[in-house]
This record gives C-alpha cells, sequence and structure tokens, in this order.
C-alpha cells in the first residue's frame, strides 16, 4: 500500500470517527502495522477501534456478528456502530493474548490457555443463542476447498521423504467435509485476543465467521505455531473445558479435532517454509508484535510436534505423525545450526 492510500484512508476514518461520536481524535495509532485494517482511535475519554477492510461485505457481517452476540456474551468487542465501509468497535484490551502468554511460566501458560478455550466454548454458546445459525456462510464446503486442505499434507514430503506412505485421502476427505451446525469465529490464532483492563480475556476480529463443526476454533488456536503449550497440555486444557451442548460428545469431538488439527498444521508448515523462502527467519518478538506468520525455526519445529502429537490421535491421520516428525528434525537442524553460528 502506498503513502498516499494509506493516507487517504486514514482520512476517511478519522472523518467517519469524529462525525459518528462528535469529538476530536488526539491521536491515531496501528497496533498491527500500518498495513492492517484496524486504527487505533485515542478520543479524551476513551479509545476505540476502527475497521476499514479491503472488503466492505466482510466489515458488515462482522458488525452484525457482534451485535447478534453482544446481549449474550462479554467475550467480544461491542460494536459502536458503521459508517459506510468504517466500523467502530470497543478496545478490548492492550494486552494481546499472543504476548501474555509467552511472558508467563508453564503454570501461567496453563490457566491462561484455559480461559482462552474457555472464551471460545462461551462465545459458540452464546451464538446459539442467536439466529447466526440462519444467515452465515458455511466454511470449507466446497470440493476445491477440501481436496487442498487435506492435500496440504503433501507439502511435508520434501522434508520428510514421505514416510507416511499412502494415506486414505478419500476417507480423509470424507471426515474433514463436515456439515455447517456450530457458528465459528474462525482465526483463532492467539493473536486475535486480548486481555482488558478489567483483566477479561476476549476474542475480536470476527471478519471470517461462519458455520462448521465447532472444533475448528480450537483448532486454530492449538495449530498457532506460535503458541508454546504443549500440545499434550492443550488436549487435557480442551477435556475439561468441553462444553457438553456444542451439539458432539467428548470424545467424537476430540477424535475431530485432532483429524481437522493435522492438516491445519500442514497448511501452517506450508505457510512458514513459504514465507521463509521469501523473507528469510524472523524474530520471536517481531513476529508475536505484528501478529505475522511464525517464521522462525522454533517455530516450525512446534508446529510440527503439534501435528505430529495430532495425528497419532486419529486412525486416518497416524501415518502422517512420522512425516511431521521427520520434519520437526530439519527445524531443529537450523536451531543448532544458527545457535552454533551466534544468530539466535
Amino acid at each position: 500500500m502506498t503513502n498516499s492510500s494509506r493516507q487517504k484512508r486514514l482520512t476517511q476514518v478519522v472523518r467517519a470517527a469524529e462525525g459518528h461520536f462528535g469529538n476530536k481524535i488526539r491521536r491515531v495509532t496501528a497496533p498491527g502495522g500500518d498495513g492492517r485494517a484496524s486504527y487505533k482511535l485515542h478520543f479524551d475519554d476513551r479509545t476505540v477501534f476502527a475497521t476499514l477492510r479491503p472488503n466492505f461485505r466482510r466489515t458488515h457481517l462482522e458488525a452484525h456478528v457482534l451485535k447478534q452476540l453482544a446481549p449474550h456474551c462479554d467475550l467480544v468487542p461491542r460494536c459502536l456502530g458503521v459508517v459506510g465501509e468504517v466500523m467502530f468497535q470497543s478496545d478490548v484490551g492492550g494486552r494481546r493474548l499472543n504476548m501474555e502468554i509467552a511472558a508467563r511460566d508453564a503454570g501461567g501458560q496453563a490457566d491462561l490457555a484455559a480461559e482462552a478455550v474457555r472464551a471460545i466454548f462461551k462465545v459458540q454458546e452464546a451464538s446459539r443463542k442467536t439466529r447466526l445459525h440462519e444467515i452465515m456462510p458455511h466454511l470449507g464446503n466446497n470440493r476445491d476447498w477440501i481436496d487442498n486442505f487435506a492435500e496440504g499434507v503433501r507439502g511435508l514430503e520434501p522434508y520428510s521423504g514421505g514416510r507416511s506412505g499412502p494415506v486414505d485421502l478419500d476417507a480423509i476427505k470424507a471426515a474433514v467435509a463436515q456439515p455447517g451446525r456450530q457458528f465459528v469465529k474462525w482465526d483463532c490464532r492467539s493473536g486475535n485476543a486480548a486481555i482488558g483492563r478489567d483483566d477479561v480475556l476476549r476474542w475480536f476480529d470476527f471478519e471470517y465467521s461462519g458455520l462448521r463443526h465447532g472444533a475448528e476454533d480450537i483448532a486454530w488456536l492449538i495449530g498457532d505455531e506460535a503458541w508454546p503449550v504443549p500440545p499434550e497440555v492443550m488436549l487435557e486444557i480442551v477435556r475439561s473445558e468441553f462444553d457438553p451442548g456444542c451439539g458432539h460428545a467428548l470424545e467424537p469431538y476430540l477424535n475431530y479435532l485432532s483429524l481437522y488439527l493435522t492438516f491445519h498444521c500442514a497448511q501452517r508448515f506450508k505457510l512458514i517454509v513459504k514465507e521463509a523462502g521469501k523473507r528469510g527467519w524472523l524474530s520471536k518478538r517481531r513476529i508475536r508484535k505484528y501478529d505475522d506468520a511464525g517464521v522462525h525455526p522454533e517455530f516450525g519445529a512446534q508446529i510440527c510436534r503439534v501435528g505430529a502429537y495430532f495425528a497419532a490421535r486419529n486412525r486416518l491421520t497416524a501415518p502422517i505423525a512420522r512425516d511431521f516428525e521427520a520434519a520437526q528434525k530439519m527445524f531443529l537442524s537450523i536451531i543448532l545450526a544458527t545457535l552454533e553460528e551466534g544468530r539466535v
């Protein structure tokens, strides 16, 4: 985006905000970076987020979702109005989950992870008190999406020698093709949650929300390569926080979660390798600060560890665990090499 384009967008946001709220803005910041769709507007008495997305339909959909959830749940931002293509929402806090969890010890991380999982289930519970299931788009329900998602594990082969051998991709695709019955936020990476001044964790950024199985939101969190909580700990947290009102029994839910996470991790693996080829390795702090793709060898190793653990839990995907384990060794060798060279 050019400087003139950024200035034009900023001018549009400021004019809309000052007209809507009837107050002058003292300053504008962009916590997610200049290239992101959201700005933090600083008034004399409060801060508000303004969102101007390239696709105004997503903005209006997000505003509708937040308005529907508001009477039933305080774990999402409040929509404060929409002016043309600009949506205003409450500031849920400056302590981003991805930064906060990295600063805690193992016990503190587990506690915060449980709060994040609990909040996901609470948001989904709130959605069942609305009519969102009647109007939201069904996600991942076409053949091309399912094919691309399931076949993404082939991206591991150059780094693993295809150790898994043949898997029953037809059976896997049939299992992945879940009907859209439960509202999902989607994109529940840890950079999309924050802790407010009241110490409550809230999820934000609902532009991609829709309908699917429901476990996908948990998968996005666990399958975030910058998420430091071990997969075995996360599995026990999901067990303890599981909402029986979600429409699934616990064990089938966990079985599908494991299946879905296998392929989600493969997609994140491909993204890391692709971005590393284009940009080189990035610092972990920069990745967390700007909620960027986890282009760091430690994050690559983490996503392989998560993929291997959950692949091994489902009979359809168990052979793929070996591919993740082999790919993890590649990242570990990069870490060792950089340590020896003094670059980490």
